[in-house]
């Protein structure tokens, strides 16, 4: 019984080491000097133990204590939590303000913590922690961690992180070892270790220095590739804008010989409208408005195609035939729109923010991180121009619409409404502008500098006709499809099969 009752108290005391450990810890380093405790953090990180990680994460956040009788606390939802010995504070208490060289220790330490944890997302961010800032007394922790490591994605920015510390070594064996596994990493900060090693002052050995300038060309050629292609995604991102306002243009103006200069206000109305939509859902659902972008998408085509619709009824109905009248009248609109919604809405741009469902992207280099919400609206717009497409060349509508273009006295005599049939088109014309409107929720601010940019550049104009004459050359394989007829330079409905 005794033997029993000797060894339940060891495993009690067993349990109780860390917590004792933890808290003598934590009271000698709020007692301690600025040098002593960058000295404790520097054996931490060399020697981690869980125990620790209450006070390190304490400190990475600042938000540690200490009371007169030297004894550490951190706040939790407002009270004071011992992380020392004593659970109560005694006498006035006083934050623990550390250096900038504190800072990286604390940081370092922390990640060497986490790095023996179970979570591997906290291992990953460990391990690219230690890459950015290694210290060379964690050079045999780091590799037992990277012999015991079973996730790859860790396993290879530990790897780095060691070759990192490698390029230290006395031995140019392993250094070269170390600039060749750098090479092939995509971090700039890479780039900039391992030029000095290319270089005779710094390096003495001809192999390293060789090693070291073939890692350099490895990383600047992957470089080059990361800023192409993201040069490459930020153009379809606002080529995709031009796209949408210019679609409508070319329908009108192909269908109907209307020039109409106010697309770029169409834009504009429909950011105001997404804006709208964000406040109202703040004021009255605030539970739902993440997904203002989802409410907002109808709301902007509605008003703005109901605009389009309400201009034809009351202005371009009467100019018919006459491009350069409608392109003075569209341009008299466009200034009243900016007008209007100066009055409404003020001089001041209006913030719209970026749902978190739509935050992050997917990283294709270390360097180049595509955004989701610019892949998202991407593929909305390859939808709208495939459900354009769709509605001109697949459906009744889109041939009552044409065949009224071509010849409205015929098609009234074969049933088809000639107001119906031209409105819609005048409708759809500045509702896709209007949904490029919502799209530039995700990039800017809703305002007038957008509508000016949009309607009034020459190449908005280029990128018009490009894309007009595209649908127009465009013949689907099944049927219908367009030709440009040379006497009055609109756009014409044929049959394939006539």
């Amino acid at each position: 019984m005794n033997v029993m009752r000797m060894i339940f108290a060891l495993v009690w005391l067993a349990g109780l080491l860390p917590g004792m450990a933890q808290a003598t810890d934590a009271d000698n380093f709020v007692a301690a000097s600025r040098s002593q405790q960058a000295a404790m953090l520097e054996q931490w990180a060399a020697a981690p133990e869980p125990a620790r990680l209450a006070l390190l994460r304490a400190l990475q956040q600042e938000n540690v204590f200490v009371d007169t009788n030297k004894h550490a606390f951190t706040r939790e939802s407002g009270e004071l939590t011992a992380l020392g010995e004593a659970a109560q504070p005694q006498g006035a208490t006083k934050a623990v303000r550390l250096t900038n060289r504190l800072r990286v220790l604390a940081a370092t330490a922390l990640a060497t913590h986490q790095l023996t944890g179970d979570s591997v997302t906290e291992r990953l961010a460990a391990a690219r922690q230690l890459q950015r800032d290694p210290q060379p007394q964690m050079l045999p922790f780091m590799q037992r961690q990277l012999a015991s490591e079973r996730d790859e994605a860790v396993r290879q920015v530990l790897a780095l992180a060691v070759a990192s510390l490698q390029l230290t070594s006395t031995q140019p064996a392993v250094r070269q070892q170390a600039v060749t596994l750098l090479g092939e990493s995509s971090d700039p900060e890479v780039q900039a270790r391992l030029l000095p090693y290319t270089q005779a002052q710094t390096e003495p050995d001809a192999g390293v220095r060789e090693a070291a300038a073939a890692s350099l060309r490895q990383i600047q050629h992957r470089q080059t590739i990361s800023d192409l292609l993201g040069q490459a995604f930020m153009g379809l991102s606002l080529g995709s804008i031009l796209l949408l306002a210019a679609l409508g243009l070319a329908i009108t103006y192909g269908l109907l010989g209307v020039i109409n200069m106010a697309h770029g206000e169409m834009l504009m109305l429909g950011a105001y409208a997404t804006w709208m939509v964000q406040q109202a859902m703040a004021q009255f659902t605030p539970q739902w408005l993440a997904f203002y972008p989802l409410v907002a998408l109808p709301v902007a085509f509605g008003l703005t195609a109901a605009v389009g619709m309400a201009l034809e009824r009351t202005v371009i109905r009467h100019l018919y035939g006459r491009p350069l009248e409608t392109l003075l009248a569209t341009w008299g609109i466009s200034l009243m729109l900016i007008q209007l919604v100066r009055m409404i809405f003020g001089a001041q741009n209006l913030e719209v923010a970026n749902p978190a469902w739509l935050s992050g992207g997917v990283q294709v280099y270390a360097s180049l991180i595509l955004p989701w919400n610019r892949l998202v609206v991407l593929g909305f717009v390859l939808l709208v121009l495939f459900f354009t497409w769709l509605i001109l060349n697949k459906t009744r509508l889109g041939l009552n619409v044409r065949a009224v273009t071509q010849n409205r006295s015929m098609a009234a005599c074969c049933g088809c409404l000639p107001v119906a049939s031209i409105c819609w088109p005048l409708g759809w014309d500045p509702a896709l502008p209007g949904l490029a409107g919502w799209r530039c929720r995700s990039w800017a601010t809703s305002g007038r500098s957008w509508a000016r940019a949009i309607s009034s550049t020459p190449s908005w104009w280029w990128f018009s006709a490009v894309s007009g004459n595209w649908l127009a050359a465009w013949r689907p394989p099944s049927g219908w499809g367009f030709s440009i007829r040379s006497s009055n330079r609109r756009w014409a409905p044929f049959s394939a099969k006539s």
